[in-house]
């Protein structure tokens, strides 16, 4: 049996790792998808990006991130529907933790069934993405929110 080593990347010298960060605020009008994938490609050309990894994370308890169609708004408009039956509000007896309101705990449930965090590979400056995919802030909660997403940019 023959056992591989893993083997440190080389970086030659006239290389540079690049290594930036940026907040992206996303203010958003209650439930529902908010896409903000401009916002980071704005960056992104702003750093001169070639080839990396951009870390986006959602800095929140009770909003999540989703990489999602973006051509067909009946797609967010089902997701939508669909997270309100899967996690239903209104039952106070369902849920102990309702300090903020009927939608406290479900926003809760509903980001930690989705994701806070998203890797997408970086190529000629540009996120890799399918043709119709969006980068969308899933706010779980009934009012208007501001929400704060940290980028994070490591490559060439």
């Amino acid at each position: 049996m023959s056992i591989s080593r893993a083997t440190s990347p080389r970086v030659s010298p006239s290389s540079k790792v690049k290594n930036a960060v940026h907040q992206i605020s996303v203010s958003t009008r209650g439930k529902g998808l908010y896409e903000f994938t401009g916002q980071i490609e704005a960056w992104l050309q702003s750093q001169q990006a070639t080839t990396g990894l951009l870390t986006v994370f959602c800095r929140h308890t009770s909003a999540s991130l989703v990489i999602q169609e973006n051509a067909d708004p009946d797609v967010i408009a089902d997701l939508n529907d669909f997270m309100g039956r899967l996690v239903p509000e209104g039952d106070r007896h369902l849920y102990r933790h309702t300090a903020e309101g009927p939608d406290d705990m479900t926003s809760h449930i509903r980001s930690a069934l989705t994701q806070t965090h998203l890797a997408i590979p970086v190529q000629d400056g540009r996120m890799v993405l399918g043709t119709w995919q969006g980068v969308y802030l899933f706010e779980h909660r009934v009012h208007p929110h501001r929400r704060n997403v940290a980028l994070h940019y490591l490559g060439e």
